[in-house]
């Protein structure tokens, strides 16, 4: 691993090993204490012996996702135990159900807003992050990010993120205010290796929306006969905790959309290795407007399929759809 998350790691492992032996003392009794503070003790070797997170088996690096998730891994994937194994795919499981739990509504509408998202994972999990939830007055809030990263430790950082989010909204701060307290929470709880691309705003009820882009894909604004984007204006969550966000506004007429979506949409590639490209995905989005969300989200996959033209998607894919109906 990267010296700096090693040295990260060896930091929470000795946070770990004061806590195992505090309960150890009040608990001699617990021989598993005695077991996990002889495994934190054994990580700690490998790391001064520099032979940590290679696997005892074979000596290639242990997944770096898997070791950030458990830092006392000590074998790759193909040299689990049957044992292992079992319990890896009912953790598996257990985070397939857990995500799905935190997604919005597919079709969901509120007074004079109505979305569609499309959520598909490239694996059992996802690190994209896809939030809708009706607000006060009739308006919609919504997110759409990624997290840097694949497979569960992504995952779990996108539920961080939800919970994070989903606290902070109740209170009802100003979008930029949202993203700022958002960010410093991140930043505390989170590995410096990680952060998170997001799109944040809200909708309001009289087509007016708040927008800001933390570092991510430029949403698209579709209006009759013209396509626009909002470009990042800030850095994405994760980086500096005093980061600073503004939102911008745009004002959309019944009709009019907003499509927020990740970069394993606009990256895929075709046969030949061409990118999809934000551009094709404007042309498309150009043709649709005025259609239901779900049409528009229908269209877009389409022509992405037609241009992949059977090859195999490389990163989760998101995409959300926010119309404004009356």
């Amino acid at each position: 691993m990267a010296n700096v998350e090693t040295l990260i790691l060896r930091s929470q492992l000795l946070d770990r090993r004061g806590r195992l032996e505090s309960a150890r003392t009040a608990h001699p009794e617990a021989d598993h204490l005695a077991r996990l503070l002889d495994e934190v003790d054994a990580a700690l070797e490998r790391m001064d012996r520099d032979v940590y997170g290679l696997c005892e088996a074979c000596h290639d690096p242990v997944e770096p996702e898997r070791l950030l998730a458990d830092p006392l891994m000590r074998f790759c994937l193909a040299h689990l135990t049957a044992q292992q194994q079992a319990a890896l795919e009912q953790d598996l499981e257990m985070a397939v159900q857990i995500q799905t739990t935190l997604l919005p509504s597919r079709n969901l509408r509120t007074g004079a807003w109505e979305a569609y998202y499309l959520y598909r994972p490239l694996g059992p999990v996802s690190g994209d992050y896809c939030d809708l939830m009706p607000s006060a007055g009739s308006g919609l809030l919504f997110i759409t990010g990624d997290v840097s990263g694949k497979g569960v430790a992504s995952s779990l950082l996108m539920s961080h993120l939800h919970a994070i989010f989903r606290s902070l909204l109740s209170v009802g701060m100003p979008i930029g205010t949202l993203l700022e307290r958002a960010n410093r929470v991140f930043c505390e709880s989170t590995l410096p290796s990680f952060y998170a691309t997001l799109v944040c705003g809200h909708a309001h009820a009289g087509g007016e929306v708040e927008i800001c882009n933390a570092g991510h894909c430029p949403p698209v604004v579709v209006r009759r006969g013209e396509v626009s984007t909002v470009e990042a204006s800030a850095l994405p969550l994760g980086l500096f905790s005093t980061g600073q966000y503004t939102a911008s506004r745009v004002h959309l007429e019944p009709g009019d959309a907003l499509v927020l979506y990740t970069d394993g949409l606009t990256e895929a590639c075709n046969p030949s290795g061409d990118e999809y490209t934000p551009e094709r995905l404007a042309g498309v989005l150009r043709g649709a407007h005025g259609r239901p969300p779900q049409s528009m989200a229908d269209a877009c996959l389409a022509d992405l399929e037609s241009f992949r033209a059977g090859e195999s998607m490389s990163d989760d894919l998101t995409l959300v759809v926010i119309r404004r109906a009356l």
